[in-house]
């Protein structure tokens, strides 16, 4: 009954893991080309970051180094902007920019974005349950075929679905976040007056790469739902 959709799903599923590689791709490259831009206000990732907090009245909030390559993010337990070494010391447009967007989210935390508190919420939740999704499928399938526990077997399996379906909720509002903290930096780096134009279009340039992953992960984990979502429809259907 169900099995053309699980096919058609699966092939969906291809171009939406090619479009993700090329997200990446254009992360990287994107970075890569303005990393090698100087802005002409010549202040770093640090410099900006600090600016924007002093400029919004936080004060609560530090700006610490971070290890590796585009490790760049905020902490809202730590109250801490953790920028990557190829962002903080660097006068680039590319550092400047994500700073900017980590800055974004302590912006966020700080006016109690909502959106904000809802991901951590789920991403909890979420990374607290993940582990659990494997088992209870396990065990809802020996209930439903070996011991002939249909309903119970039943259960079992919808609430592994369930468990699945909150990573799948992670992204979806994880990309509002995003986008709202790439649009607050771009307006922050707008109203301080530090670049020019064409260093505002090369920073959205930038923040738009970086967004385009999120949607790749959204796109694959809501066609990965759905095959689970599938699965499950076929083995719990009733003739």
């Amino acid at each position: 009954m169900f099995f053309w959709e699980y096919i058609i799903i699966g092939v969906l599923l291809l171009p939406a893991m090619i479009f993700a590689m090329y997200a990446q791709f254009k992360v990287q490259s994107s970075f890569s080309k303005y990393s090698q831009v100087s802005a002409s206000c010549n202040l770093t990732g640090t410099d900006v970051a600090k600016q924007m907090l002093e400029k919004n009245g936080i004060y609560s909030v530090q700006v610490m180094r971070a290890k590796g390559n585009l490790t760049d993010n905020y902490n809202p337990k730590t109250k801490r902007i953790n920028l990557s070494d190829p962002v903080w010391n660097s006068t680039s447009v590319a550092a400047i920019g994500v700073a900017a967007h980590e800055t974004g989210h302590a912006l966020q935390d700080a006016r109690n974005y909502a959106p904000m508190k809802v991901r951590m919420a789920v991403v909890k939740l979420s990374n607290f349950t993940s582990s659990l999704f494997l088992p209870l499928l396990l065990v809802g399938l020996v209930l439903f075929f070996v011991l002939a526990s249909s309903i119970v077997g039943e259960v079992f399996i919808w609430v592994g679905v369930g468990i699945f379906a909150l990573g799948a909720l992670a992204n979806l509002v994880t990309l509002p976040v995003e986008t709202n903290a790439s649009r607050r930096a771009l307006k922050q780096l707008e109203g301080m007056g530090i670049m020019t134009e064409t260093e505002l279009s090369q920073v959205k340039e930038v923040l738009s790469a970086a967004a385009l992953t999120y949607v790749a992960s959204l796109l694959i984990s809501l066609l990965s739902l759905a095959r689970i979502v599938i699965i499950a429809l076929s083995l719990t259907r009733r003739d």
